[in-house]
């Protein structure tokens, strides 16, 4: 498995990542849990060395199971998971809080969930604008001083909001979605990342399901997976139905494309969010060993910038945006 630096952190992973958001037995429907643990030891077995979830997966379920299939095989990875919201006594998740109290004590939290005495790397998963940042840094600060955590950083945050946060720490990276029908963070957060050498970890490889290939015009999504409501993620209609049949029509296009070169249109999704150099780690789920085995295979496949150009006709053949224009939500 190729390995990738993760900016100037010091981390050092593979090129594509675990994401557990999957995992988590309530977004993305039910779940196998003897299939998933599975899916763990077969990304541990084919190189994936950095694994992703949050204390909001499940919410929480997502950082136990993990922590069960990894086992004392956690020693061998880069671990990463994401704090920043509050739940109610309901166990709702009712707001986003970065505040000290708030990131220190999900930290303390997810530690005993992930059954572990350090975090490699520490995110706040999506930015508090009532929290100041000098109080959300000195918090993640002060848990890298004590050795909690070995890096900190952000995720879903724009390029002023990772300024400011410069202004009182060091993030190490930016977790955002990125895929060929989110291309958002081509204007503006990569120049960024590449210029102050930021890990840049991208979600949402295969378009949340659409770029595996398996959907069809006639495919529904049962609550409480999220993609039920039919309508958007981060501000794109990804799963609006329009917009949503003109993604099907593309992908049907993209699996001949991937075929001439014996390749799945899953791989070519993955391979084309790896060939953008400011890339550290494409995130991609997996629920089932099957699923690990045809990402992995992704990593040695390297497309061109013919193949690139012939992607972008595709897409502008069909009409389909890729919102390369929109400023990235937070």
């Amino acid at each position: 498995m190729e390995q990738r630096r993760l900016g100037k952190s010091g981390l050092t992973t593979s090129a594509i990542g675990f994401g557990t958001w999957e995992m988590g037995g309530i977004n993305y429907g039910e779940i196998d849990e003897s299939e998933a643990i599975e899916a763990v030891h077969s990304a541990l077995d084919n190189g994936i060395t950095l694994f992703d979830t949050a204390a909001v997966y499940g919410p929480r379920f997502s950082e136990i199971l993990l922590a069960k299939a990894l086992g004392n095989r956690r020693k061998d990875i880069v671990l990463v998971t994401k704090v920043g919201f509050r739940w109610d006594d309901e166990g709702n998740v009712p707001a986003k809080d970065a505040s000290w109290a708030s990131v220190t004590e999900g930290t303390e939290e997810c530690l005993q969930r992930l059954e572990t005495d350090w975090i490699d790397l520490l995110l706040i998963h999506w930015p508090d604008h009532k929290t100041p940042t000098e109080e959300t840094i000195g918090a993640l600060e002060d848990l890298k001083s004590v050795g909690k955590i070995r890096e900190y950083g952000v995720s879903n945050y724009d390029v002023p909001m990772m300024e400011t946060c410069a202004r009182y720490g060091t993030i190490a990276a930016n977790q955002i979605g990125y895929h060929m029908f989110d291309r958002r963070v081509e204007a503006k957060v990569f120049d960024y990342c590449r210029e102050q050498d930021l890990g840049f970890m991208g979600y949402g490889t295969l378009a949340f399901g659409i770029l595996t290939g398996a959907f069809t015009p006639d495919t529904t999504f049962e609550p409480p997976d999220w993609r039920s409501q039919g309508l958007i993620f981060g501000d794109i209609p990804t799963f609006e139905r329009e917009h949503f049949l003109t993604e099907l029509r593309v992908v049907e296009r993209l699996k001949e494309f991937a075929a001439g070169s014996d390749h799945t249109v899953a791989q070519l999704a993955i391979s084309w969010v790896l060939s953008r150099p400011e890339v550290s780690v494409a995130l991609v789920g997996a629920r089932k060993p099957s699923e690990v085995e045809e990402n992995v295979a992704a990593v040695d496949w390297r497309i061109t910038s013919g193949d690139k150009a012939e992607i972008d006709r595709i897409f502008e053949g069909d009409g389909c945006r890729t919102f390369v224009d929109l400023p990235q939500a937070t």
